[in-house]
């Protein structure tokens, strides 16, 4: 689904564009209920050899209708403004509609740096100016309440992902986590894989959620949950083998990461406790075979 805290950071808005009625109503903006959303083609590239192309495009219809355009950014890039301003015109230009940009950054530095005026032309007659919206940990909600968390789901993950380096993250993955007991599977899956690639690059808090899923939310078998399991698994076979003192080499510990069969994992974990070597719990699959 997706693979990345930036895809995630984006992405999230096309799964769930009402994310931006809520995102606006923290920012301070009128309220936006659309009659209708549309992800549109991110593609900004004219006829010339470079590529542009802004992160997730989404058109809402209503009465007064408008272009999102969702950017995540990670680190301080002196080019970007630059680049934002040519999305913005060209989106204009193309689909007659307001386009409004947003960036979503997951450090304080990075959102307080994205959410500066730039003003494009001479200093004393700016002829084009640039105000990003700017979703970030300096301004997004730490949401900790379960109930405030089932409210708005997509939200609450929002949170989490902007809020991925902060300590107090851990609350706001507990909130959700406890808030995902009550909802259907279907609706569940996403918002778990959203919040788990959002913090992929924030080890502590990434490993902190992963536990909470393969606790909390044991009884779903999403493809995140299930790789969560496999992962547990692993590292009980590979505990297990080291414990009885057994040397493992790099291709076992390989195979055994590597396995995404459960059945045959729990295999390995229960031969792991009499083999005579780590290669031992492979021994009788391979027989058999």
């Amino acid at each position: 689904m997706v693979n990345s805290p930036h895809e995630a950071m984006h992405r999230i808005f096309q799964e769930y564009p009402g994310l931006f009625t809520g995102v606006s109503k923290v920012l301070g903006l009128p309220v936006i209920q659309p009659t209708a959303v549309t992800v549109l083609p991110t593609d900004v590239t004219e006829s010339q050899p470079v590529e542009r192309r802004v992160d997730t495009l989404l058109r809402f219809d209503g009465d007064a209708p408008l272009l999102l355009a969702v950017e995540a950014q990670n680190a301080r890039d002196p080019k970007k403004p630059a680049s934002w301003a040519y999305y913005l015109s060209y989106l204009y230009t193309k689909y007659k509609t307001p386009p409004l940009l947003l960036v979503v950054c997951q450090d304080r530095t990075t959102a307080e740096w994205a959410a500066r005026t730039v003003r494009i032309g001479p200093e004393r007659w700016a002829a084009l100016t640039l105000r990003p919206l700017v979703a970030g940990p300096h301004n997004m909600p730490r949401i900790t309440d379960p109930d405030e968390a089932r409210a708005d789901l997509a939200l609450a993950a929002l949170s989490a992902i902007t809020h991925a380096k902060d300590s107090g993250v851990d609350g706001i993955l507990k909130a959700l986590s406890t808030a995902l007991r009550d909802v259907p599977e279907s609706v569940a899956d996403p918002i778990v894989e959203f919040t788990a690639r959002g913090l992929d690059s924030v080890r502590r808090a990434a490993d902190f959620w992963r536990n909470l899923v393969a606790v909390d939310l044991s009884f779903y078998k999403s493809s995140i949950s299930e790789e969560i399991r496999a992962q547990r698994r692993a590292e009980d076979i590979l505990l297990v083998l080291e414990a009885r003192g057994l040397d493992v080499s790099d291709a076992v510990r390989e195979r055994i990461a590597g396995c995404d069969d459960p059945d045959l994992s729990r295999e390995w974990l229960t031969r792991a406790i009499t083999v005579d070597s780590a290669e031992g719990i492979f021994a009788e699959r391979e027989d058999s075979a």
